[in-house]
């Protein structure tokens, strides 16, 4: 374990150009095998060639003078540069330096060409064995310390080895590998040195991330990467990196308005109740003006309770919820609970409910599910016009139900503007702020529907028909 963690810290540049070292290595092993094995075949097949030639014009010159004048055919083939007419195996002696040598069939040394290559063949040289051990095949053998590719011809009288110096081949492949060791080790440095290069240039864009990264703070948020400036690689990332910093930007700007709503809220009740106080703590008064007093710092206290109820509320919800909290729930009950609890409000300015569509279970809290609904038929009751009807249409697959609760409205409004009724404290009456509430309804509705993995929605129709959709988890 503690290896796979050094192994993770191992920088990314490292571990490319060791992974790419590892493979170019392996590469190069592989050509430097694969071009040695191929000049040698090409010395060695050159090298047969040769001494098949020389073998044939050996036999073909035996078998003319044999033809000639049988008794004295093996003493003139033991000195063939005497015989004008043995060009071809003349040449073939003089072009490739070719040695003979040719015994009896006892193994008694008859002649040599050149003479001298007697003194070469050493004591232990014994023709007989390697006509034994390599009978009409080419071979490699070595003689005085040198290499020699060889063939050995019988005949009736005599065995006859015809041999071909292949030192100059040796030493050219030794001098041939070591030279092409060289150019493969400067191959595989230039290649690694320019991935290294590369890759440090390729991820020099990631610097800057980084740079952005460290410079990020709350005054700071609008800075965004440019994307055209980036690899097509790394684009990808500087898109989510902005992405992610507009974000961050939208709900810093969020917060801060947040901030200062709920102090603002929080402001107005707290500097009500002192102002009551000190007034009632000015002079003496009566039992009925404290009465009446007391009253009114009850309806301020309890306008400030709700408000600090719905920030805990909020709160709870955006942590989402645990398993044990999701029950199911049947929403069809819900609902006719809560239309016959708003019907006896509605009735005052002849709103009526109007319910269809297929209620299925849904998978949640059921207090928090009611607060969610409450919220939503209050709101479409208080903003709806009069003489109209509120719909709730429910549509139920096996995953998520669709909930849309329409109402009429007495005056147009405008796509834009019911967007912002999910912001905190927004309200879209300006005119009766008090009765309007505190702005948290919807914002409350969305925060639960998140917490229950689902989604709110908003929906103008022809300007005067305000649409709220929620999808929530189901069970059917």
């Amino acid at each position: 374990m503690t290896y796979k963690a050094d192994n993770r810290r191992l920088p990314l540049l490292w571990r490319t150009i060791f992974l790419l070292t590892i493979f170019v290595v392996l590469s190069q092993i592989v050509i430097y095998i694969w071009v040695g094995h191929s000049v040698k075949g090409h010395f060695e097949e050159m090298d047969a060639e040769i001494i098949t030639h020389a073998a044939f014009n050996w036999r073909q010159r035996l078998s003319d003078l044999e033809a000639q004048n049988p008794d004295t055919a093996l003493t003139e083939l033991s000195d063939p540069y005497k015989v004008n007419k043995d060009k071809h195996l003349h040449s073939s002696a003089l072009d490739y330096d070719l040695k003979t040598v040719i015994t009896d069939k006892q193994g008694q040394l008859l002649s040599t060409t050149p003479n001298s290559f007697a003194h070469e063949l050493g004591d232990d040289f014994n023709l007989i064995t390697l006509w034994q051990n390599n009978a009409q095949q080419q071979f490699v053998t070595h003689i005085n310390d040198r290499h020699y590719r060889a063939i050995v011809i019988e005949n009736e009288q005599a065995l006859s080895l015809i041999a071909l110096p292949i030192d100059v081949h040796h030493q050219y492949l030794v001098q041939f590998n070591r030279q092409l060791s060289l150019i493969l080790f400067v191959i595989t440095l230039l290649l690694v040195s320019i991935a290294a290069l590369s890759v440090y240039w390729g991820f020099a864009p990631l610097a800057t991330i980084v740079q952005k990264m460290k410079g990020i703070n709350p005054e700071r948020l609008d800075e965004r990467l440019t994307v055209s400036d980036m690899p097509l690689e790394l684009r990808p990332l500087a898109q989510s990196y902005n992405l992610m910093l507009a974000k961050l930007e939208s709900n810093f700007d969020s917060l801060s308005r947040f901030s200062d709503n709920i102090a603002h809220e929080l402001r107005t009740p707290l500097a009500t109740l002192t102002t009551q106080t000190q007034v009632m703590l000015s002079k003496p008064r009566s039992l009925e003006e404290y009465t009446e007093q007391l009253h009114h710092q009850h309806d301020t206290l309890a306008q400030l309770s709700s408000l600090i109820n719905n920030m805990l509320l909020l709160a709870k919800t955006q942590k989402g919820l645990s398993d044990s909290q999701r029950q199911p729930v049947d929403s069809e009950v819900l609902l006719t609970k809560l239309i016959d609890y708003f019907e006896l409000i509605a009735e005052e300015r002849d709103i009526s409910f109007e319910k269809s569509g297929a209620f299925g279970l849904l998978l949640g809290d059921n207090s928090l599910l009611q607060r969610l609904f409450a919220n939503l038929l209050s709101n479409a009751i208080y903003y709806a016009a009069s003489n109209s009807v509120i719909e709730i249409q429910s549509v139920t697959t096996s995953k998520m139900a669709t909930i849309t609760i329409t109402n009429q409205l007495p005056e147009p409004l405008a796509q834009k503007e019911a967007d912002k009724l999910f912001e905190r404290f927004y309200r879209y009456d300006k005119a009766d702020q008090h009765q309007a509430g505190a702005g948290l309804g919807l914002s409350i509705v969305q925060a639960i529907a998140k917490a229950h993995s689902g989604t709110v929605s908003i929906r103008i129709k022809d300007e005067y028909y305000f649409e709220v959709t929620v999808e929530l988890p189901s069970l059917r």
